[in-house]
């Protein structure tokens, strides 16, 4: 069973299809029948209504999935590869269907958007790539006697993922749990669920068997009954720290392999030496992407002396943004007030706010809040603190390199930080001492690309290693060791 292309080719809104479960191949809708609608924050209006599963549907997407497992796990890795050879085509062939469609669930621009499925094609591409790199290792310990590690599937494994990349996010997970051999069940977020729709479409086109990849939609009570199910073996979550804590608790009682990334609060640090164009460009392209709505935004540039041309820079670059074709629009009401209330917060307690993006809106009448800088920031305000989620930069002044460092290692979090500066000896004593995961030299975004692994620290992540690259697949597997011996040896040693 199919469902149509989507047919949006620019920002008009578009209605599209019922969010409904896929399970075993099939659309069907949660067992209580309860819907929620998803909007398109761009125009706050409905474009679709998403079912709201509950432990009977993503225990019945369990069974399926089990069913499925006897067999995938079976088939060869370069045969489970060749899928993704071909979803990486389809994708490509689609791109912008896909891309405008992660735009108008979302609120994203289109660039951002086709940036975003680009980024999942790179996903797709490296699970394409795993049979040639994840072949097992094996060594002649002794005479006679080999050792060989072998990765074997889990089982029905699990993924829960988040608003802000209803594509890219999904195809952090699947190329290596499903390339790995196992079967998935995807609970994409409620509020973005039409992009996990068109991966299943495609999937199927790839040739995927029927029940090896699922989705149950719902929210928290979907969440909680894949946190609990006894068969399923593995759960990887992106989404805020509060939820990742509690899911990695929950599913960790019942023994399952967890991965949980959390929130952010990234430092940008410049200093005098920083190349001025370069370093206002980036800053603002950090914190102003995808609306702030990321956790690799810049939050917090800690500003080391007098680095008052630099903000200028970044101050003139931030009110020339548009609205609506340079930034995107916010999720939902609830999180503008959300950001909003920051903004407010630091003014009250006596921050400038330099430019303000209250109350400003896009070319639809949606969710909206402009680029929004604000200079003075103390690191007792909330704005310094915590994650705002949203196009907003707070600037805190400090004295040397030493008391910026110290601030980016007193937050909680532990995801990335940047380094502005043409120093190499600068860039390497930031790199060296900073508390995060992901680090950045001239880069505010420092996302690693493929086949390099994304994961932060502290609160920013729960359980061992990243969610991409060879930590990925190491993740959804587990490595039997075999040892042979095949005749008695003339010559002994311990082991014999």
């Amino acid at each position: 069973m199919s469902i149509p292309s989507f047919p949006a080719r620019s920002y008009a809104f578009t209605p599209y299809v019922p969010a409904r479960n896929w399970i075993g191949g099939e659309w069907v809708d949660a067992a209580s029948g309860a819907t929620l609608p998803v909007e398109n924050p761009r125009h706050g209006k409905v474009m679709s209504h998403v079912a709201m599963s509950g432990a009977a549907d993503v225990d019945a997407a369990v069974k399926v999935a089990q069913a499925a497992f006897k067999t995938w796990k079976q088939v060869p890795i370069k045969e489970r590869a060749d899928v993704f050879y071909r979803l990486k085509q389809l994708m490509e062939r689609d791109l912008d269907e896909l891309a405008w469609l992660a735009s108008h669930e979302n609120g994203k621009t289109f660039a951002e958007a086709k940036a975003s499925v680009q980024k999942g094609i790179e996903c797709v591409e490296f699970g394409a790539s795993l049979p040639n790199i994840a072949a097992g290792e094996q060594l002649d310990v002794s005479r006679g006697v080999n050792c060989r590690i072998e990765h074997e599937p889990l089982g029905v494994v699990a993924g829960v993922t988040p608003f802000n990349f209803p594509i890219m996010v999904p195809l952090w997970m699947l190329p290596q749990a499903l390339v790995g051999g196992n079967t998935f069940v995807l609970k994409p977020s409620e509020q973005v669920p039409l992009g996990a729709l068109k991966l299943a479409v495609l999937l199927k086109e790839a040739g995927l068997p029927d029940g090896v990849f699922n989705i149950v939609n719902g929210g928290v009570d979907a969440v909680n009954a894949i946190g609990d199910h006894p068969d399923i073996k593995a759960i990887a979550f992106v989404g805020s720290t509060k939820v990742a804590k509690l899911l990695y608790a929950r599913g960790s009682q019942t023994g399952k392999a967890m991965l949980c990334l959390g929130g952010a609060k990234n430092h940008l640090i410049v200093v005098p030496d920083a190349d001025v164009a370069l370093t206002a460009a980036n800053v603002v392209a950090s914190y102003t992407g995808c609306a702030g709505q990321r956790c690799m935004a810049a939050s917090v540039l800690l500003a080391v002396g007098d680095v008052h041309h630099v903000i200028d820079a970044i101050v003139e670059q931030s009110k020339a943004l548009q609205l609506g074709s340079e930034i995107g629009s916010i999720i939902n009401a609830p999180s503008v007030e959300r950001i909003n209330g920051y903004i407010n917060d630091a003014e009250r307690r006596g921050a400038r706010v330099v430019v303000d993006g209250r109350g400003r809106t896009g070319d639809e009448a949606g969710y909206w809040v402009g680029p929004t800088v604000i200079d003075d920031v103390s690191t007792d305000m909330p704005a310094a603190t915590q994650e705002i989620f949203g196009p907003v930069l707070s600037i805190v002044h400090v004295p040397n390199l030493d008391a910026a460092i110290a601030i980016e290692n007193a937050n909680a979090y532990g995801n990335a930080a940047c380094i502005y500066t043409t120093s190499g000896a600068v860039a390497r004593y930031v790199t060296e001492r900073v508390e995060a995961g992901m680090v950045g030299v001239n880069v505010g975004v420092p996302v690693p690309r493929e086949p390099f692994g994304f994961g932060g620290w502290n609160d920013s992540k729960f359980g061992a290693g990243n969610i991409t690259g060879m930590d990925g697949y190491r993740f959804w597997t587990r490595p039997r060791k075999v040892t042979t011996k095949w005749q008695i040896q003339t010559d002994t040693n311990w082991m014999s």
